[in-house]
């Protein structure tokens, strides 16, 4: 047993050595005596990490990008493809919009009809428009709310749903703790930045991972425009926010995110044949954040393709 730990240290040493070979070392850490999956080939076995000292960095390679914080993972098993500071604490702007769409799922009862209120509206910047008095269902709320990231229709569901910000900020947070997320704190619908707020790209690829098994979800961020009735008949297109839908095509998905205080933030998803791919940018400070995504996930499809020996850590605990 004592060579298991020699063995693997060794293997660790060989990867981060291979690694500096392609200009970038991105690594994923383990923490003490936990269990980590190693492939190779077709084969892989769960394994015990013994470090009775110090954690091992379990080494990933892939394109350098731009993020603060970002996972990259295999959307159908949940494993780990490639990563950076994914644990950090920060906020996380409109990405978290994916939770408020989960709560409001939760309620179910999408056709029910739900009149707008005066404190609805008075937010910024980003809105839709609405006026007290309006009555809308809430499921022609919800495909507006994720195509066009509308602050105002945030407030509508949440006070729909749980009759206050506050109210609804609770349920965001029983929400998450329910998925696993064990680093995240809500405090309003819409991600617009106030003390105490955040959550990580981990945490964020499971709220990622629970939208893109929800059809409805599914059927509303793959959207490139939507077709919005305004209360007096006026018919609106509205344009996803999400610029890498009809650029990528195997983009499918799923949500933007920027304030000053969170930078650019993009949680993506992307599909070619069985190959399934989720990545979550948190902290970009350029303009280049969907190049980034692009390249990123054409990587990790690319790299689900060839099933190559590389280390893989699970979403679960």
């Amino acid at each position: 047993m004592r060579l298991i730990p020699i063995l693997m240290t060794a293997a660790a040493c060989v990867s981060l050595s291979s690694c500096a070979d392609f200009g970038v070392v991105k690594a994923i850490p383990v923490a003490p005596n936990s269990q980590h999956l190693y492939a190779e080939g077709d084969s892989a076995q769960v394994m015990p990490v013994l470090l009775p000292e110090s954690p091992m960095l379990v080494a990933t390679t892939g394109p350098s990008i731009r993020a603060a914080s970002y996972l990259l993972l295999d959307a159908r098993t949940g494993q780990h493809l490639a990563g950076r500071s994914f644990e950090t604490a920060r906020a996380v702007a409109s990405t978290q919009k994916l939770v408020t769409a989960l709560v409001v799922l939760d309620a179910g009862n999408l056709d029910k009809m739900v009149r707008v209120q005066a404190s609805d509206v008075a937010v910024e910047p980003t809105r839709l428009g609405l006026k007290p008095g309006e009555v809308y269902s809430r499921r022609t709320l919800l495909y507006a709310f994720l195509v066009k990231s509308a602050n105002d229709v945030a407030n509508v569901l949440a006070r729909d749903n749980a009759g206050s910000i506050s109210a609804f900020a609770a349920k965001m947070n029983a929400k998450v703790r329910s998925l696993g997320c064990t680093n995240s704190n809500f405090k309003n619908p819409h991600g617009l930045t106030v003390g105490g707020q955040y959550s990580t790209a981990r945490d964020m690829a499971r709220v990622a991972m629970a939208c893109y098994r929800n059809g409805i979800i599914r059927d509303v961020v793959r959207r490139k425009y939507y077709t919005f009735r305004r209360a007096d008949g006026r018919m609106v297109t509205l344009e996803n926010t999400n610029e890498l839908l009809g650029v990528m095509p195997e983009c499918n998905g799923m949500k933007t995110g920027y304030t000053v205080a969170s930078g650019r933030c993009l949680i993506s998803s992307a599909a070619s044949g069985s190959r399934e791919v989720i990545l979550v940018q948190l902290g970009t400070k350029t303009k280049y954040i969907w190049e980034d995504a692009r390249i990123m996930m054409s990587w990790g499809l690319q790299r689900l393709r060839s099933r190559g020996g590389v280390a893989l850590a699970w979403m679960g605990n």
